[in-house]
């Protein structure tokens, strides 16, 4: 049901009796969106943030008026010069996109405190049991979202749903500065027929191989059966079967564990040698130990060596340890290398895992990365 009208009526999202209530909150091209804001000379131009084309950098997001020429998000720049080239590209500010996104999560703490972010500009809200706006999820978002507008000078879309999944999808339906909303009573109407590749985690590999079996809508897999799905696709075809009506009982995260921590760095010119990477190795191993400082309780698992070759493919490699030690990092890089049969390193870097036998949840904060 797309929401074109402003009456204060209560939806049958909130009518429904233990009917949950969950709003999906998407901001607009958030990172492009805060520099048309801040600095008038970027408005109505094709704009990106993103890294440089020279040091080989990519797109963090970019405005509609990019998108218009095929530019789009985890793009290198130097491509995306070439689809536009009047694109203007400006570097992130990474401390400053996390206060604006401190200043929208306060606003979704008027309405509820079940929170789960997914980045800096999204979140799923649950507003089942708000009182506020009669208890209609659809008026909640539409007023979440003026408040962005009017305080924070941003616009963001909004899907309502009855769970998580169908919000999500739901939110990209009126970009930008939308709203749509699936009541309970529209859930099979809207899943039916609802391409697969708009199912959050289906990806253009994954769509591939489900149009290779005939599958291309929801339908398409509620016509196979839930036996035949799994017998074909495992505990893909079970999630799809669900998916395909509608069918998401996940609750909101609202503590995450960290299981991991890394850091990487792309280098403006492919590294020829093994031996070229030990500098860039130790840089980064500093930046590991300031990064771990936040997690001095943890016990660490292992540590691993990332690269990624100049033909893009990449690699990792792991080893167990009990603590942070830049010399096992130093013994993986030349078994990592070998992988790539001699091509240069395009990128390096370095993790470690923690056990899972002493993890302690914190309240999670989210990362550009």
């Amino acid at each position: 049901m797309r929401l074109d009208s402003k009456l204060p009526f209560m939806d049958a999202v909130s009518e429904t009796p233990g009917q949950r209530k969950i709003i999906h909150v998407d901001m607009d091209c958030f990172y492009a969106a805060v520099e048309m804001r801040d600095k008038q000379e970027l408005r109505g131009i094709p704009l990106a943030v993103g890294g440089s084309a020279d040091r080989r950098g990519v797109i963090a997001t970019c405005n509609y008026q990019a998108r218009e020429f095929g530019v789009h998000s985890a793009m290198a720049t130097a491509y995306a010069r070439r689809l536009c080239p009047d694109l203007k590209v400006v570097p992130g500010r990474m401390s400053y996109y996390q206060e604006v996104s401190r200043q929208i999560r306060a606003i979704f703490r008027r309405y509820t405190r079940l929170i789960e972010p997914l980045s800096l500009d999204e979140a799923f809200l649950d507003v089942t049991d708000t009182t506020l706006c009669h208890g209609s999820a659809t008026l909640m978002a539409e007023e979440i979202r003026g408040s962005i507008k009017r305080e924070l000078n941003l616009t963001a879309s909004a899907g309502v749903a009855p769970n998580k999944f169908i919000a999500k999808i739901c939110s990209d339906e009126n970009k930008p500065d939308g709203q749509f909303v699936v009541t309970p009573a529209d859930v099979d109407n809207f899943c039916r027929d609802l391409p697969l590749r708009k199912i959050p985690g289906v990806g253009k590999v994954t769509v591939k191989r489900l149009e290779g079996i005939g599958l291309k809508t929801c339908n398409d897999v509620r016509a196979l059966g839930e036996e035949e799905c799994v017998r074909r696709l495992g505990s893909l075809g079970a999630l799809l079967y669900k998916r395909s009506f509608g069918i998401d009982n996940r609750e909101l995260t609202t503590q995450w564990v960290r299981k991991s921590v890394s850091v990487e760095r792309t280098f403006p010119e492919d590294i020829p040698f093994c031996e070229q990477a030990k500098e860039p190795l130790h840089s980064l191993y500093i930046e590991l130990e300031r990064r771990m400082e936040k997690h001095a309780e943890r016990r660490i698992k292992n540590q691993q060596v990332k690269l990624k070759f100049a033909d893009f493919t990449q690699t990792t490699i792991e080893r167990s340890s009990g603590s942070l030690d830049i010399s096992l990092f130093s013994d993986l890089l030349p078994l990592a290398w070998e992988r790539g049969h001699g091509q240069g390193i395009r990128l390096l870097g370095l993790g470690v895992s923690f056990r899972d036998d002493d993890v302690i949840a914190e309240e999670s904060q989210m990362t550009l990365f």
